[in-house]
């Protein structure tokens, strides 16, 4: 036993010792058990005679569905039948990958991308993330959880062709035999299990009543459920990997006790399994809504889950606590918050799989839920931002479903300023069409895998386009699976060509401080956010690192990296641009096929090198596709800072404007002032220490920030001041209260002037 191993042991309670144990005493057990014939099956096929529990569908309502796809669907109806086509070749496009070829037969232990094959062996002596043991074990397991028979039963269905109904059968049963129990990979995890259960209940579903199915398929089917069921009850991720994996177990139980009574652990399983569902959201799901995992992919992976599960206890009159539907509720609304914009940013990891329709799988397909959340929750909001039906909303909500969907009256959603504080997300938003979006932790609070080294990096939205992104994930085995998920790849500062955390295996992190959210501001005109990791990358001496995020809700988002410590120190900041943008001119860039575009200021002769370069983003497992990164470096004795504008354009024309410092940098001035000039306005930015009072240009206050913006003709202003007592202009106080306030800002409009501010009752009569 390692001393890592060993250290984990003396960590454990006694239930996950005593279950651990049992897990592998049952994994020995069941290998000795298979090399002398036993039939794992015995006895399990002695459940009652009651009726079996109701599917999503009836078999005589999927004529009419079908139609309804058809009908409302019409591409996804024929890209079905043009998907079985290409299975019936056995050519699968699988995660990222397209047309691979796994053989005829089918190799079911295969990974083709690398050439890699999984051995054949007990389950439980095969190191499936041993890239050099079994390749990726992500491309294997993709084909074994059998989607691509779902996609062929719908096709069978749609077109009355017995040749895709007849090439489903086939590959099920040789599937059965070439992966006898407990033999091979596709035994090694439970979750595929899972999967691969849940398809063989839709395959049945869709046959049942038709031409198609044998007479003898519902008992082998019910054989081999009942040895999947056995499978997943003995190895339930209790404490192997307790996150979307123990969830989809759940559901995969819960389904099996529901429908199959004849199950002899039937009742067992749906009771199991429904108790670890509503265990599950308590336990995954922040109260703000999102998932812990830290990633937008796994948010929506486990809100798919939970949709299925609580719609099939509908279905069957299984009371649905109101704490459930709840949590579901919230996690909508989180989605519907990423997506306000245009399609969700995707921080964290990319699975790549999906619980419904493997092949909806990147960016705009993460919307899918909002659909069916429409339907069950009355909310226009979700509807306005799924845009059209889904045809996972046909075939789980049926006729009535799309009728009330068709009934429901789209509403545009709210655009104002967001934060999810569990999870460490900041949303501002400008011009009701743009969205920035900042990650700011605590990172790896829960010990999340799937989380990336990317706090304080932000992600940029506009008009439906993606301006700034994330990576993405690429990889969950190999040399790559680091590179996509440390913080060279996100748009955040990066000191001495380290990652904020470094990683401790695929799914592990070494220790790290992480961000600190210190001020989280939302106005009327504006939202400030600041976060610092105070210890960055474990660097020693310390350095920290301070990132200020300001929007004025005109469209402008100024971000301040401000870096502090001793010493000389390699500073990068780092902005990856999505992968529509095309480089225009320097520090501009444009919308492919757009007027849209974006600026990218900085403050003129800021001595940082500059730099354009092409890289590469993963838009979905497996696949890399070509980026524009612009890049500032530079090599700086701290303490330093870079001010950065960021400015969504609905039309390129050129650049709004320049930036430029007002103090200079080798004072030893209290206060740091930019300003932002453009033909028509100029806007001055202040920042200092709060408490202290301080006097620059025109302006004096004691906040810890300032914001002056105002018409190079006319008399329209904002003055907007976070966390002080007053501001004077030209000697004169023109905001004073009595003690300090988090936020204050004044408008003046065509003569009309109105102050808003966190404490109206502190202003004082001047």
């Amino acid at each position: 036993m390692s001393g890592n191993t060993w250290q984990r042991v003396v960590h454990m309670d006694r239930r996950e010792l005593a279950d651990r144990s049992r897990q592998e005493l049952s994994k020995h057990l069941d290998a000795l058990l298979a090399r002398v014939g036993y039939d794992f099956t015995q006895g399990l096929l002695q459940g009652r005679n009651a009726t079996p529990g109701k599917f999503f569908f009836a078999p005589n309502s999927v004529s009419l569905l079908l139609e309804t796809l058809r009908h409302r669907l019409p591409q996804q109806a024929e890209q079905i039948v043009r998907q079985a086509d290409k299975i019936c070749q056995h050519r699968f496009d699988l995660l990222g990958y397209e047309d691979l070829d796994f053989g005829t037969p089918i190799n079911w232990h295969l990974d083709p991308v690398h050439g890699k094959q999984a051995p054949r062996k007990t389950f439980h002596r095969i190191k499936y993330l041993d890239f050099n043991q079994a390749g990726d074990c992500k491309i294997i397991w993709e084909l074994n959880r059998h989607q691509h028979l779902v996609t062929l039963a719908k096709a069978y269905r749609l077109t009355q062709d017995h040749r895709y109904a007849d090439e489903l059968l086939a590959q099920w049963r040789h599937w059965q035999q070439e992966n006898p129990y407990p033999i091979g990979i596709n035994w090694a995890s439970s979750l595929e299990v899972a999967f691969r259960t849940l398809s063989w209940v839709w395959i049945y579903y869709l046959l049942e009543g038709t031409p198609a199915m044998p007479p003898d398929f519902r008992n082998q089917w019910l054989q081999a459920q009942a040895l999947n069921g056995r499978h997943i009850e003995r190895y339930l991720s209790t404490y192997f990997s307790p996150n979307t994996h123990l969830l989809g177990e759940a559901v995969a139980l819960f389904f099996l006790g529901t429908l199959c009574p004849k199950l002899s652990s039937a009742e067992r399983w749906q009771t199991t399994g429904w108790q670890l569902i509503q265990q599950e959201t308590r336990r995954q799901v922040q109260p703000d809504g999102f998932h812990f995992e830290q990633s937008t992919y796994y948010h929506v992976y486990a809100l798919d889950m939970f949709l299925h599960a609580t719609v099939l206890a509908s279905v069957n009159q299984i009371p649905v606590p109101d704490e459930l539907e709840q949590t579901l509720q919230r996690m909508l609304d989180v989605l519907l918050l990423l997506g306000r914009a245009g399609a969700p940013p995707r921080f964290g990891d990319d699975d790549g799989g999906r619980f419904f329709d493997p092949a909806r799988n990147q960016s705009e397909h993460l919307l899918d839920p909002l659909a069916t959340g429409a339907v069950l929750f009355h909310r226009g909001d979700f509807k306005a931002a799924a845009s059209d039906l889904r045809e996972e909303t046909i075939w789980l909500l049926g006729q009535q479903g799309v009728a009330e969907w068709d009934s429901l009256e789209s509403t545009r959603p709210k655009m104002a300023s967001a934060s999810l504080p569990d999870e460490g997300l900041y949303l501002l938003t400008s011009n009701s069409t743009t969205q920035l979006l900042i990650h700011a932790g605590p990172q790896f609070a829960q010990r999340p895998g799937h989380g990336h080294a990317d706090s304080l990096s932000v992600s940029l939205q506009s008009q439906g386009h993606t301006l700034l992104i994330d990576p993405g994930t690429f990889a969950y085995v190999g040399d790559e699976r680091n590179l996509f998920r440390t913080t060279a790849k996100h748009n955040a500062l990066r000191i001495d060509g380290t990652s904020q955390s470094e990683p401790a295996g695929l799914f592990a992190w070494k220790p790290s401080t992480g961000a600190t959210v210190k001020q989280w501001i939302p106005g009327e005109t504006f939202d400030l956010f600041s976060g610092s990791i105070d210890h960055y990358g474990g660097l020693t001496p310390p350095v920290a690192h301070r990132r200020l995020v300001f929007s004025l809700k005109s469209g402008l988002f100024l971000v301040r990296d401000a870096v502090r410590g001793t010493g000389k120190h390699r500073l990068d900041i780092s902005w990856h641009l999505g992968p529509e943008m095309q480089f225009r001119a320097e520090r501009l860039f444009s919308v492919k096929g757009t007027s849209a575009g974006l600026a990218i200021l900085c403050v003129e002769k800021h001595g940082w090198a500059e730099e354009v370069r092409k890289d590469v983003w993963s838009p979905v497992y497996g696949r890399k596709e070509p980026i524009t990164v612009l890049n500032f470096g530079t090599l700086a004795t701290l303490p330093a800072e870079f001010v950065t504008l960021l400015i969504p354009l609905e039309e390129v024309r050129g650049v709004p404007g320049k930036l430029t410092r007002v103090t200079a940098e080798s004072t030893q001035s209290a206060v740091t002032a930019y300003l932002y000039s453009t033909e028509s306005e100029e806007c001055l930015f202040f920042f200092a220490e709060g408490g202290t009072p301080w006097s620059e240009k025109r302006i004096s206050s004691d906040a810890e920030f300032v914001c002056w913006q105002r018409s190079r003709e006319g008399a329209d202003e904002l003055l907007i001041f976070c966390n002080g007592s007053y501001v004077e202009l030209d000697g004169q106080r023109v905001l004073n209260y009595r003690t300090a306030v988090s936020r204050c800002e004044m408008s003046t409009r065509d003569g009309h002037k109105e102050v808003h501010a966190s404490d109206p009752e502190a202003l004082l009569k001047m």
